[in-house]
Protein backbone atom coordinates (compact mmCIF):
# COMPACT_ATOMS: atom_id res chain seq x y z
CA UNK A 1 0.00 0.00 0.00
CA UNK A 2 1.18 3.64 -1.01
CA UNK A 3 2.00 6.09 1.32
CA UNK A 4 -1.16 8.35 2.09
CA UNK A 5 -0.57 12.46 1.69
CA UNK A 6 -0.07 13.90 5.12
CA UNK A 7 -3.90 15.31 4.60
CA UNK A 8 -5.05 12.51 3.40
CA UNK A 9 -4.03 10.67 6.68
CA UNK A 10 -5.44 13.79 8.83
CA UNK A 11 -9.28 12.58 7.16
CA UNK A 12 -8.48 8.83 7.60
CA UNK A 13 -7.06 8.78 11.19
CA UNK A 14 -10.17 11.02 11.83
CA UNK A 15 -12.37 8.28 10.02
CA UNK A 16 -10.53 5.52 11.66
CA UNK A 17 -10.89 7.14 15.43
CA UNK A 18 -14.67 7.75 15.06
CA UNK A 19 -15.19 4.33 13.96
CA UNK A 20 -16.19 2.05 17.01
CA UNK A 21 -15.07 -0.99 15.15
CA UNK A 22 -11.57 0.69 15.23
CA UNK A 23 -9.10 0.95 12.39
CA UNK A 24 -7.91 -2.76 11.78
CA UNK A 25 -11.59 -3.89 11.37
CA UNK A 26 -13.13 -1.42 9.21
CA UNK A 27 -9.76 0.46 7.33
CA UNK A 28 -11.75 0.07 4.14
CA UNK A 29 -15.14 1.08 5.53
CA UNK A 30 -12.92 4.14 7.07
CA UNK A 31 -11.43 5.21 3.53
CA UNK A 32 -14.82 5.27 1.30
CA UNK A 33 -16.18 7.12 4.50
CA UNK A 34 -13.73 9.83 4.29
CA UNK A 35 -13.59 10.29 0.84
CA UNK A 36 -17.32 10.52 0.74
CA UNK A 37 -17.24 13.25 3.58
CA UNK A 38 -14.71 15.00 1.63
CA UNK A 39 -16.49 14.91 -1.55
CA UNK A 40 -19.26 16.12 0.02
CA UNK A 41 -17.51 18.90 1.17
CA UNK A 42 -16.04 20.22 -1.73
CA UNK A 43 -19.74 20.25 -3.02
CA UNK A 44 -20.86 21.90 -0.19
CA UNK A 45 -18.24 24.73 -1.01
CA UNK A 46 -18.69 24.88 -4.68
CA UNK A 47 -22.23 25.20 -4.49
CA UNK A 48 -22.90 27.12 -1.44
CA UNK A 49 -20.43 28.49 0.11
CA UNK A 50 -19.91 26.78 2.94
CA UNK A 51 -17.54 28.19 5.51
CA UNK A 52 -15.87 26.39 8.44
CA UNK A 53 -18.26 27.18 10.34
CA UNK A 54 -21.06 25.32 8.95
CA UNK A 55 -18.95 22.56 8.20
CA UNK A 56 -18.03 21.84 11.90
CA UNK A 57 -21.77 22.49 12.73
CA UNK A 58 -22.80 19.78 10.34
CA UNK A 59 -20.08 17.12 11.92
CA UNK A 60 -21.18 18.14 15.55
CA UNK A 61 -25.17 17.67 14.47
CA UNK A 62 -24.11 14.25 12.75
CA UNK A 63 -21.68 13.35 15.98
CA UNK A 64 -25.04 14.32 18.29
CA UNK A 65 -27.30 11.58 16.14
Amino acid sequence: MSELSPAAQVVLDAANGASSYGPDDCLNESRWVAAAALRAVVQELKYFGITEKNILAIAAELEAQ
